[in-house]
C-alpha cells in the first residue's frame, strides 16, 4: 500500500535527545523503549529525512560525502521512543574489513534488538530498485524483520513520474513477494510524507 500525503494532522515531535551511539546490542541507551530504525544506500538521504521528521532542529549529521554514519546511533523521541539511525548498507569507499565489521553491526542490531518495531528501508525515487536494496529487503523477508519502505526524495520526480517510478519497482518487487509491505513517499526538501510516516509510527506504538 502506498500512503500519500492525505492526512491533515500527525504525531507532535516536541523533543528529540540524542541518547548514544553503540556497536553492539548490549551497548544501547539503559532504558528499552520501542524502536523505528531507518537505514538505506550510503547516499540515500537518510539523515535529511530524519532531520525532517523530527522537525524540532538537525540532530542526525548531514554531509555531502555519503556513509558517514559509522554507528548505531539512537535518538530519544518525546520519552517514549526511539528513532534509529544505521549505518547504510551500500557503504562509502571504505576498506573491506570496515565493510564486514558495518555489515555485522548491521547484522547483528536487526535481529538481536528485540524492541525494533519496523525498519524502514529507504530508496531512492529517481531509480530502479538495485540488486542491493533486493538482497537486503529479501534477508529481512526471511530473518521475518517488520519493515516498510520509504522513497527519498521525491521532489526531484513529477507526480506521474514518481507514481511510474513506484509502480516499476512494485512490479520488481512482487517477482520475490506475495504481497508488498507500507510504501511511503517523501522529501527532505518539501516535508512531503511526513504526516503519514509518523502516523504509521503512532499506529504501531498503539
Amino acid at each position: 500500500m502506498l500512503y500519500l500525503c492525505t492526512v491533515k494532522t500527525a504525531m507532535k515531535i516536541s523533543q528529540a535527545i540524542f541518547s548514544g551511539s553503540s556497536t553492539q546490542t548490549d551497548e544501547r541507551p539503559v532504558s528499552r523503549l520501542p524502536e523505528f530504525a531507518f537505514i538505506g544506500r550510503s547516499n540515500v538521504g537518510k539523515s535529511s529525512l530524519i532531520n525532517m521528521l523530527c522537525g524540532v532542529g538537525k540532530i542526525a549529521h548531514t554531509s555531502s560525502k555519503p556513509g558517514k554514519t559509522r554507528l548505531i546511533n539512537h535518538f530519544m523521541i518525546n520519552q517514549t521512543w526511539y528513532m534509529v539511525d544505521l549505518p547504510g548498507y551500500g557503504f562509502a569507499k571504505i576498506s573491506k574489513k570496515e565493510r564486514e565489521g558495518l555489515s555485522k553491526m548491521i547484522d547483528s542490531y536487526i535481529n538481536q534488538s528485540a524492541e525494533l518495531m519496523n525498519l524502514f528501508v529507504l530508496l531512492d525515487s529517481r531509480h530502479d530498485i538495485q540488486k542491493i536494496d533486493l538482497d537486503f529487503i529479501n534477508r529481512l523477508g526471511e530473518a521475518g524483520v517488520p519493515f516498510s519502505l520509504i522513497y527519498t526524495k521525491c521532489d526531484k520526480l513529477g507526480v506521474n513520474g514518481l507514481k511510474a517510478q513506484i509502480e516499476k519497482n512494485n512490479q520488481t518487487l512482487l517477482e520475490y513477494w506475495e504481497e508488498l509491505p507500507p510504501v511511503f513517499a517523501t522529501s527532505s526538501e518539501t516535508g512531503h510524507g511526513r504526516d503519514e510516516v509518523l502516523n504509521y509510527i503512532e499506529k504501531l506504538l498503539k
